[in-house]
C-alpha cells in the first residue's frame, strides 16, 4: 500500500486557504433593519399634541426600503423616516399597520425654519 504525501510547496497554499476560510466564518451579512408591526389603535390619540422636534442639521436622504410582503390583506405600509436623537439623525425602518377607518396616514417630513430643521407629521389624521 502506498501513502500519498503532499509536496512541500503545496503546504503553504493549503494553510493560507484554511486561514482564509476560518477568517470568513466571522463575516455576517444582515439587513439594515427589520420592519415591525404595530396596532394603530394603540397610538397616541390625535388630540394629544406631539412635542416639536428640531435638529441643527438637515436629515440625510431617505433610505430606499424594500417593502416586504404584507402580513395580512389590507395592511398599510408606513415608510421609514429619519428621527433626531438629540445628537444625530437615526433611521427608523418602515412597518405595516392596520388602516384606521376614517383616517389617513400623514408621513413625517422635515422643514427648515428659524430654529433649524423641524420634523412634522407622522400620525393618523381625520
Amino acid at each position: 500500500m502506498r501513502l500519498i504525501t503532499m509536496r512541500p510547496s503545496f503546504r503553504p497554499w493549503l494553510a493560507g486557504a484554511a486561514l482564509s476560510a476560518l477568517a470568513l466564518t466571522g463575516c455576517v451579512v444582515a439587513p439594515v433593519g427589520q420592519p415591525y408591526y404595530s396596532d394603530p389603535y394603540s397610538n397616541v390619540p390625535d388630540t394629544q399634541a406631539y412635542a416639536p422636534v428640531y435638529a441643527p442639521i438637515a436629515p440625510p436622504a431617505p433610505y430606499v426600503e424594500t417593502v416586504p410582503v404584507a402580513p395580512y390583506p389590507g395592511a398599510l405600509w408606513i415608510g421609514g423616516y429619519w428621527n433626531w436623537t438629540g445628537h444625530r439623525h437615526a433611521w427608523v425602518p418602515g412597518r405595516y399597520e392596520r388602516p384606521r377607518p376614517g383616517y389617513h396616514w400623514e408621513p413625517r417630513r422635515w422643514d427648515r425654519g428659524p430654529r433649524g430643521w423641524q420634523q412634522h407629521g407622522g400620525g393618523w389624521r381625520r
